[in-house]
């Protein structure tokens, strides 16, 4: 046996990498799906005298506004932030300002009363949280080649997916407890001005804050890329510019893969924004049974990511996340098909395509690691947040396209469209095995 056939040692601090999914999921989950998002959406934070009806649409759209505002920032500044944290080998320094700034926004989130005067003050908080998790996660996302071995990444990709959902269901067991099933009273939080929600956003900050320490002291800084220390921003969205058009000539399928991903992973999101709007509005789920459903949404996409972890590195990236997409797409119909079964279809197709969504997003972090030069990640993850961002128009736009012509339980059609197009787009993108373990 050489030297080269040797084992690489497993790099250090694997677990606290994946740890910070389970402590980053606060934002996702508590603040943007099922709790702040819908809080900051409800009649309380439109002007005087409107009706139910006029209030939800003034917030609803209000909320979408801040979003592309927050996407285009993201847009422009997602791809130099990756390439910077690259090139300065910064990336864990920068994740973890990142990840403080956005907790700290979730933390403000407490001083967000039920009233009309604290609506912009709610949506800006709402924005800058969206854009520093972004930030973060992007610099995030290029660790994973720095934490697992190459042929280990789609293993401990899934295996990240898989703690993030497990947090994220623990939240919202313990916001439940707190608003609806009599924790307030038990703490000493009084039932006004929303107190006992606001009181979970201070519990979310505290999540992620503590939660991500393990990363930050366990997992080594990378080394900067030699001779581009002092690289400046200019010269950095020079260099981006040039790597984009020397893509295109020698990886075009790279190319190929971010387009596919992009439109898809807007699919998926959307799948999450609007599910719980579909539930109230279709389905007349409650506020209880949405975040119930959410619950049960987090277990299952975590049990699918843990599934999934051991199958990647086996079949490979591409594969898995096909057979997801075709599996979100089949339990999607079955949500509209058998709409007249009421809350028996919505729960049980549901959480059938939730499922697949843990392992679709997780074999795409690694895919797109595995395709990406192990020197340009952070560059690489930021064209993957941008090139999300760039397309986030489209399943808002069909959702409300379908909603609008016909009746809300056709928007799930326009998210399994957005869907389908992405699932058409990645047959193009050649499949990428997964290395083999060295013995």
């Amino acid at each position: 046996m050489t030297n080269n056939d040797v084992a690489p040692a497993r790099p250090k601090g694997t677990f606290s990498w994946a740890l910070w999914d389970w402590a980053s999921q606060a934002f996702p989950t508590v603040v943007t799906s099922f709790i702040f998002g819908r809080y900051i959406t409800s009649e309380f934070f439109a002007p005087a005298g409107y009706s139910l009806e006029e209030a939800g649409q003034y917030t609803a759209f209000w909320l979408g506004i801040s979003g592309v505002f927050a996407g285009v920032l993201i847009a422009l500044i997602a791809p130099i932030v990756g390439r910077r944290a690259d090139t300065s080998g910064r990336k864990k320094f920068w994740l973890m300002i990142n990840t403080y700034l956005f907790a700290a926004t979730i933390g403000l989130m407490f001083f967000v009363a039920p009233s009309s005067d604290f609506f912009v003050f709610g949506l800006v908080l709402l924005a800058a949280g969206g854009i520093f998790f972004e930030f973060a996660t992007v610099n995030y996302n290029s660790m994973l080649n720095e934490v697992a071995r190459p042929h280990e990444r789609g293993k401990i990709s899934q295996f990240g997916w898989g703690l993030g959902y497990i947090g994220g269901i623990i939240l919202l067991v313990m916001a439940l407890w707190i608003i609806q099933f009599g924790g307030a009273e038990l703490l000493g939080i009084p039932d006004t001005d929303a107190l006992s929600v606001r009181v979970v956003m201070v519990i979310s900050m505290f999540w992620v804050i503590i939660f991500s320490i393990p990363l930050m002291l366990k997992v080594p800084e990378a080394k900067p890329i030699a001779g581009t220390e002092n690289e400046g921003v200019l010269l950095a969205y020079k260099k981006l510019i040039r790597s984009l058009i020397t893509m295109r000539k020698e990886n075009p399928n790279l190319l190929k893969f971010l387009i596919a991903s992009a439109v898809y992973r807007d699919g998926l999101n959307g799948v999450f924004a609007y599910g719980a709007v579909l539930g109230g509005i279709a389905f007349g789920l409650d506020l209880t049974e949405i975040i119930m459903f959410g619950i049960a949404a987090n277990i299952v996409a975590g049990i699918g990511a843990f599934v999934g972890s051991f199958f990647e590195d086996r079949v490979g990236s591409r594969k898995i996340i096909f057979v997801s997409l075709v599996g979100v797409i089949v339990g999607g119909f079955g949500v509209f098909v058998f709409e007249s079964a009421g809350t028996i279809a919505f729960f049980g197709f549901g959480l059938f395509l939730c499922t697949f969504v843990g392992p679709a997003q997780a074999a795409s972090r690694t895919m797109m690691s595995r395709l990406s030069a192990d020197d340009k990640q952070g560059e690489a993850f930021g064209l993957y947040a941008t090139t999300g961002r760039a397309v986030s128009f489209l399943a808002p736009a069909a959702w409300a396209i379908f909603v609008g012509l016909f009746s809300p339980i056709y928007g799930i059609l326009g998210l399994m469209l957005i869907l389908v197009v992405g699932l058409l787009l990645l047959i193009s993108v050649r499949a990428i095995a997964a290395p083999a373990p060295v013995s």
